[in-house]
């Protein structure tokens, strides 16, 4: 993480692109004046987003390091800021400052190892760095499998991007679910712990997962039920994040601030803090 005074102060961004991926979400492109990217940033890092006078909020960011063309948010609308957000067009400035928290270990623990991304809904947007990470550097890692589930067909982030590229590499497997049966669909339909306990993977894979917290708890102990130990498996909670250098302390959960300690945590490390997270 910078340092704490030069995190706090805000560049300004212009918006090059906007995405509509699903009616609530859309992915922005942002670029710095000079029309480079604000910062580097590693896998499972976060940036602050705001609009003067509006407000701001903690963001994943969903574009990968090795992309020194821009920084990508996909953001879900479900608030006044994100409303605002929704509203922006290619050109407008938006403030931004970054980046925040600790990445996954894409460098260290996750080398040489077979992955298992697992993700539900809009859980896909943070763990879309780590995977188009790890795809930009496939020679170091075993095989990968992604499962993706969501409520339909028009709720799955980033559709086309996985069928035209994730569905078509080499050692990657994709596995799509929706909730429900929808005309024009084919392919799995179930809840995603389900189809993870289905799909009986392999216990020599390290496992990161991402989305709603019942949706993480359920699959989780799926993952159990397998055979899966803890200690392969993380998450992130990045959304408990607030002012992202831990002096709000509103992401405080026993002696760990989100912020600070994570927001990437193996699972056997969440059971060291209170139930409250």
């Amino acid at each position: 993480m910078r340092e704490t005074m030069e995190a706090l102060i805000p560049t300004i961004g212009v918006v090059t692109d906007v995405r509509v991926d699903t009616p609530d979400v859309k992915t922005f492109r942002v670029n710095s004046l000079d029309g480079g990217i604000p910062f580097d940033h590693m896998p499972g890092q976060c940036a602050m987003l705001s609009i003067p006078g509006v407000g701001e909020a903690m963001f994943s960011i969903t574009s990968s390091p090795t992309n020194k063309e821009y920084k990508e948010f996909s953001i879900k609308k479900c608030g006044c800021l994100t409303d605002w957000l929704h509203q922006m067009e290619v050109g407008q400035q938006i403030t931004i400052r970054g980046p925040y928290g600790h990445a996954f270990p894409v460098d260290t623990e996750f080398v040489g190892k077979d992955l298992l991304f697992i993700a539900g809904g809009i859980g896909l947007a943070p763990l879309h760095s780590v995977i188009n990470y790890c795809r930009h550097y496939r020679d170091r890692y075993g095989s990968i499998d992604i499962v993706y589930g969501s409520r339909s067909k028009d709720d799955l982030v980033d559709y086309q991007e996985i069928l035209n590229e994730w569905c078509t590499e080499e050692g990657i497997n994709v596995y799509l679910t929706i909730d429900r049966p929808q005309e024009g669909w084919d392919g799995h339909v179930g809840f995603v712990p389900n189809y993870v306990k289905e799909l009986n993977f392999d216990v020599n894979k390290t496992a990161v997962i991402c989305g709603p917290p019942i949706m993480i708890k359920f699959t989780l102990a799926g993952l159990q039920e397998l055979g899966f130990e803890k200690t392969q498996v993380y998450t992130t909670m990045e959304l408990r994040m607030k002012c992202g250098i831990g002096k709000c302390g509103r992401c405080n959960i026993g002696d760990k601030y989100v912020c600070k300690d994570g927001p990437v945590f193996r699972c056997d490390q969440l059971d060291e803090l209170p139930n409250e997270y």
